[in-house]
């Protein structure tokens, strides 16, 4: 009993060490789910400077409707290599299987006249269940 009295020096050597309560294992799981976005952030963050990943969700994707191409041509300015860009762009939009997109982003850099070429991939969530279902018969698998 005197090594519970040099680890609890405040309580007799008859009571020993309270042990944590039910009252502290809450505490603890309430700070841990409250602190899981932070901490997940964090190790993504780690996880990327590593690693030199992407991290998804860090950029976004602006769909904007617009009257007319001068209207366009005015949003769409921007900076490349020092100098200010205003350049007519046509969206192609290329349905295919996820498995598919380092694939697919290869072939563009191959043969895009640009040095670096705008490819992004967004998931499909939902949609026409029968154009989907054509999508997946007429793609094929890896």
């Amino acid at each position: 009993m005197e090594g519970l009295s040099q680890r609890c020096p405040l309580l007799p050597a008859s009571q020993g060490c309270p042990r944590p309560g039910r009252g502290t294992l809450v505490l603890v799981l309430t700070l841990l789910v409250l602190m899981y976005p932070l901490l997940r952030g964090l190790a993504l963050h780690l996880h990327s400077a590593v690693t030199g990943s992407y991290i998804p969700g860090t950029h976004s994707i602006a769909f904007v409707n617009c009257l007319n191409e001068q209207i366009a041509r005015d949003i769409a300015r921007y900076f490349w290599k020092g100098e200010l860009e205003e350049s007519t762009e046509i969206l192609l939009l290329v349905k295919t299987r996820t498995s598919k997109i380092g694939e697919l982003s290869n072939y563009v850099r191959s043969i895009h006249p640009f040095e670096t070429p705008e490819i992004i991939s967004l998931p499909i969530d939902q949609g026409n269940p029968l154009y989907l279902k054509w999508i997946e018969e007429n793609v094929p698998r890896d």
